[in-house]
């Protein structure tokens, strides 16, 4: 049994499994950002272009006849065929997966940004002009001496 939880006190503190942790709580406090950029930003921007329409709403009541909402068929014990939610669920992915490509791309360019460092220049053997490495005392090319 000791065995086991050496192992398994090794297997959690690898760098791996903390990276991973890490990563599924940044994603989960990341997707609650994107969540309420769409639900609280962009639906009601939807909303208004749309003139009021709620999607969630629209239904179809399997036994033909009309009801003021889905929950008054339910109360009436109809069932209902719910295209709006599903309508309603596809804006929702759509626009989450604008919201996230939008803000990967923008991550992505500051990163970027901050990796475009000048680089320094090769160094030239002067003899043979092949690239050698900075430490180099002959050329591996034409095994000059270098100064």
């Amino acid at each position: 049994m000791k065995k086991f939880v050496e192992d398994f006190k090794a297997f959690v503190m690898r760098g791996n499994v903390m990276d991973m942790a890490v990563g599924v709580i940044i994603g989960g406090a990341f997707g609650k950002i994107i969540t309420s950029l769409v639900d609280d930003m962009f639906m009601p921007l939807l909303g208004i272009i749309t003139g009021g329409v709620n999607f969630s709403g629209l239904f179809y009541a399997l036994d033909g006849q009309a009801y003021p909402s889905i929950e008054a068929a339910a109360e009436a014990g109809v069932g209902t065929l719910n295209y709006g939610a599903f309508i309603q669920n596809i804006i929702d992915f759509l626009l989450v997966a604008l919201c996230m490509f939008l803000m990967i791309r923008l991550v992505g360019k500051l990163h970027r940004k901050q990796e475009e460092a000048p680089a320094k220049p090769a160094r030239i053997c002067p003899f043979c002009k092949m690239e050698i490495a900075d430490d180099a005392t002959r050329c591996p090319h034409c095994t000059s001496e270098l100064k």
